[in-house]
């Protein structure tokens, strides 16, 4: 192991692959998470569990590690801020306060000139039917919510009679795009101008679940050049270190949307791990800890499928191909549509 102690908020999946990329690296882990049972917990060196507002527990976090990283958004950011104080939080504290907010995150990459869905911010029911021209659409709280959650989907103004919404929480509303396919570029950002970027990966959601991603995207080289472009300006104003991934729409008439961006690595680009000689989670840690940045290359075609639920149970048990490659979070309780796993195969 090298002497560069790692620290990672959060413990799921993605903190659990990342711990397994810095593995390879020599570099020792400590994940602080407030769910005792985590699946990282499995591939970690050391793990903290507490509360991520309790003082105690980042007083000893802090004092354990050499620089922090997190594996998901919805951490306070007066905690990253406070972690930030005294060792290094990559990607800065303030890059995510942007974009925990749905609608700060629209109006920063709107203020790029880079289109997305048109959107209001939305307070109560009645501004709902003023922005009927946004309907069909998608609400969607501002904060919090993932995989479908804290969305609702609006086909008339009629819908809404049907729904049961806390409007003690800010929502934004989002028109629906005549959409064609879903699109993620991730890339690594080192310092200034200096950057690994993947091509685009190319996305079928479930129930608002990613479902299947692969490389190459059936996309054409306009949609592919643009995608990319915008994603390394992104990462560049956002002065971002370390692995982001931005999803994009695409609609019938192929104009290009961006949806959101993670600041963190992504679902999407679990193929990675099999698909090129530099995972997106390797390159992370490369980032973050100031290593080595390597060329990134893809050396196989690829296609990743995530397990929910009890889909789980059969790749425990079987036999994977030689072009396969299974990977189980190890999650305690196989819940439906929770990612329990995923397997990605090679296309030659």
């Amino acid at each position: 192991m090298t002497k560069v102690n790692l620290g990672i908020i959060g413990g799921g999946q993605l903190g659990s692959l990342l711990a397994v990329a810095a593995k390879k690296l020599k570099i020792k882990t400590t994940i602080f998470c407030d769910d005792i049972d985590a699946p990282a917990k499995n591939y970690c060196d050391e793990f903290i569990f507490g509360d991520y507002k309790d003082d105690k527990i980042i007083e000893m976090f802090i004092n354990k590690v050499d620089v922090v990283t997190y594996e998901f958004e919805n951490i306070p950011f007066e905690t990253l801020r406070e972690i930030n104080s005294k060792k290094k939080v990559f990607p800065k504290p303030e890059i995510n306060k942007i974009i925990q907010n749905r609608f700060f995150e629209k109006n920063f990459i709107n203020e790029l000139n880079i289109k997305t869905t048109d959107y209001k911010f939305i307070k109560n029911k009645s501004e709902i039917t003023e922005n009927k021209t946004l309907i069909p659409g998608l609400l969607k709280t501002c904060t919090l919510g993932y995989d479908g959650k804290g969305q609702f989907k609006l086909n008339s103004v009629n819908d809404l009679n049907d729904l049961v919404i806390d409007f003690s929480k800010e929502y934004i509303l989002e028109k629906f795009v005549d959409l064609k396919k879903e699109i993620s570029v991730i890339i690594t950002r080192f310092k200034k101008d200096s950057y690994e970027i993947y091509e685009p990966i190319e996305n079928i959601h479930q129930d608002q679940i990613l479902r299947t991603s692969k490389v190459p995207a059936m996309i054409d080289k306009k949609i592919k050049d643009t995608s990319e472009k915008w994603a390394a300006y992104i990462s560049e104003k956002l002065d971002y270190i370390g692995t982001m991934c931005v999803e994009f729409f695409v609609d019938k008439k192929d104009n290009l949307y961006v949806n959101e961006i993670a600041p963190r690595v992504h679902n999407s680009g679990h193929l990675t791990i099999n698909s090129h000689n530099v995972s997106q989670f390797e390159n992370h840690i490369r980032a973050v800890c100031s290593l080595e940045k390597l060329t990134t290359k893809k050396l196989f075609n690829a296609e990743m499928t995530n397990l929910i639920g009890d889909e789980i149970l059969k790749y425990r048990d079987k036999k994977s191909k030689d072009n396969e490659f299974f990977f189980d979070y190890k999650k305690k309780d196989i819940k439906p549509m929770r990612k329990m796993g995923h397997v990605t195969k090679i296309i030659k």
